[in-house]
């Protein structure tokens, strides 16, 4: 598989511009969310079930022991960058998070810092503290899970928010600086082919410097569980995803870069579609669908140069 042959990945736009392989570290700060604690509502997102992408222990440990496990195992890379991925990771006085981000930014080799969180969570005081370390030279991402522009589903998926609210989190990243990374899932409920690509366009004029795609995942704990095990939801078939992911790719300018064009979650948790478990299994077919039918920004009459 040469999928950065035909998109423009981030793995080896670090590797370009850093001239060695960054790896990134994923990290528990035991941040709660909004959505789950009662401040917008409980029960979280319909989908949403942390544990299929985030060991819940590691919030027990404190940064620089959760930094050091990481790098045990990750593969040949000798500098990182510190990922907060878990619940919503802005979701905090900005004095505990500028000690908690500190802490990462701090430990050798961590050249810059992921920010994981929701469009309704980044205050300005959050942005400043960010583009601080921009300035500072690190390496800095916003990762705004937005899922859909769709605000019909948005509403439908209990998120809590609607997308003219992700698009003033954008405005005001983007004009401190601040990269922001756009987290897009396909396969919900009433979602067709051109719903994601109407959400894809949306984004785009928004203004963004990477995607992240995700198959829909039905895991287990979470709320479109018990639509499915009811069979009242339909899994998403790899065929549609693969097609889906394709297109998508196919429409988005060369200069954006694609952080993952898949995911993955492992049984117990993952309840459906079990293809999700296997990491290689939608990105080969991915590659080769991109060999087929034309690599990122074709749609658009773009030529892709690794």
């Amino acid at each position: 598989m040469q999928l950065h042959q035909r998109v423009n990945m981030f793995g080896a736009d670090l590797q370009r511009r850093y001239g060695e392989k960054i790896h990134k570290l994923t990290l528990h700060g035991g941040f709660d969310c909004p959505n789950r604690d009662g401040t917008l509502g409980r029960g979280g997102c319909t989908f949403c079930n942390v544990a299929s992408f985030s060991d819940e222990h590691k919030q027990y440990q404190s940064i620089a022991e959760q930094l050091i496990q990481q790098a045990e195992r990750a593969d040949r890379a000798k500098r990182y960058l510190a990922y907060f991925q878990a619940y919503t990771s802005t979701y905090a006085e900005v004095s505990l998070l500028r000690n908690m981000y500190q802490q990462a930014l701090t430990q050798a080799d961590i050249v810059g810092i992921c920010i994981g969180t929701r469009p309704d969570c980044v205050p300005d005081s959050v942005l400043d503290l960010l583009s601080a370390y921009d300035q500072q030279g690190y390496e800095v991402w916003l990762e705004l899970g937005l899922q859909s522009a769709s605000d019909r589903t948005l509403k439908k998926i209990n998120r809590g928010h609607y997308f003219a609210c992700y698009q003033t989190a954008v405005k005001a990243a983007r004009r401190r600086g601040i990269k922001v990374c756009t987290h897009l899932i396909v396969g919900l409920p009433d979602e067709t082919r051109e719903t994601n690509l109407s959400t894809l366009e949306q984004v785009i004029d928004c203004g963004v410097d990477g995607l992240k795609l995700h198959p829909l995942h039905i895991v287990d704990g979470s709320i479109m569980a018990k639509a499915w095990q009811a069979g009242r939801l339909a899994e998403l078939s790899l065929d549609d995803y693969i097609h889906t992911a394709g297109e998508l790719i196919r429409h988005t300018p060369v200069d954006v870069i694609y952080h993952r064009v898949s995911a993955t979650a492992k049984r117990p948790v993952l309840l459906a579609p079990l293809w999700c478990e296997n990491h290689w299994t939608a990105m080969n077919e991915i590659d080769r669908n991109l060999v087929c039918f034309g690599a990122q920004g074709a749609a658009l009459g773009q030529i892709f140069i690794p």
